[in-house]
């Protein structure tokens, strides 16, 4: 499995799967189920269970030996080698991306897979998918971003004042979300951090802010890939390019943006506490 179709196939079929587990729960009081705390630190609700374990099931099955590092379940590996060789590919996945918006019956929630080599930051393949809507976002390195088929490239706006924009900012660094805020035209906070960094892709929005530190590697891998392939710029807080640590509870500050105004809205927020 080394091509970008067979990626893709791969995620649709995964895709499928977990919308057929979670379409009966979606928008019901058992969605929201807290049954335990999950390995990066948070409580994992019904339907976040419900759609890693159809995940890792379909897997199993899938005759390839997998590392997988995963938001509930944490670093597992999938599948068995004849040869003591390590895993073929890494697999990223946050099984439910916006679980707040699933259990509500807001239909902005994602599946977000990111397929990379031993290490997570050779990221070969990156896959958003709107379970709601059915919109797929994907790329390929080098190969492009696309949804539904369509290639995809950000906004051409290079006017800070003109921006549409994601800013998470409540709770922590606060003021420099304000300022942020300020600064910009328009401010849209959909609780989908995958399908967010989609919409900077697609040039729906200009840029995206998350100021409070608390960003996982399950919750960009994909979108990361998706925005650099069509032509923009995801880096932590110090403007450094992002690198995932090898842990699902490792936590991060991240400014993707259209790459057109990326230094003025890291100047914006330089008083952040970064996650350095």
């Amino acid at each position: 499995m080394q091509c970008t179709s067979d990626f893709l196939a791969l995620c649709d079929r995964i895709a499928d799967a977990v919308h057929e587990a979670i379409k009966g729960l979606v928008g019901t009081p058992d969605a929201g189920k807290v049954l335990y705390i999950g390995a990066d630190g948070t409580p994992t609700k019904l339907i976040d269970d419900v759609s890693e374990k159809v995940i890792f099931a379909l897997l199993e099955r899938e005759h390839h030996f997998f590392r997988v590092i995963s938001e509930e379940a944490g670093d597992r590996i999938v599948g068995k080698s004849s040869d003591m060789s390590p895993p073929d590919h890494t697999l990223i996945i946050d099984p439910i991306d916006g679980t707040y918006n699933a259990c509500s019956g807001i239909p902005f929630y994602s599946l977000s897979i990111a397929i990379a080599g031993n290490d997570p930051n050779d990221l070969f393949f990156g896959y958003v998918k709107n379970l709601a809507t059915g919109d797929t976002f994907y790329a390929g390195a080098g190969k492009g971003a696309y949804v539904n088929g369509k290639k995809l490239e950000t906004s051409g706006n290079s006017d800070i004042s003109r921006f549409c924009m994601s800013i998470y900012g409540y709770r922590n660094n606060t003021e420099e979300a304000a300022i942020i805020s300020k600064s910009v035209r328009r401010i849209r906070v959909l609780g989908s951090v995958a399908l967010e960094l989609c919409y900077v892709a697609s040039g729906k929005t200009d840029a995206f802010a998350d100021v409070r530190g608390t960003m996982r590697m399950t919750d960009i891998a994909a979108g990361k890939l998706i925005v650099e392939e069509a032509g923009g710029i995801v880096t932590n807080g110090y403007g450094d390019s992002l690198k995932m640590e090898d842990k699902v509870v490792s936590r991060v500050i991240v400014i993707a943006s259209n790459g057109h105004a990326h230094d003025r809205i890291l100047k914006l927020s330089t008083g952040i506490v970064h996650e350095r």
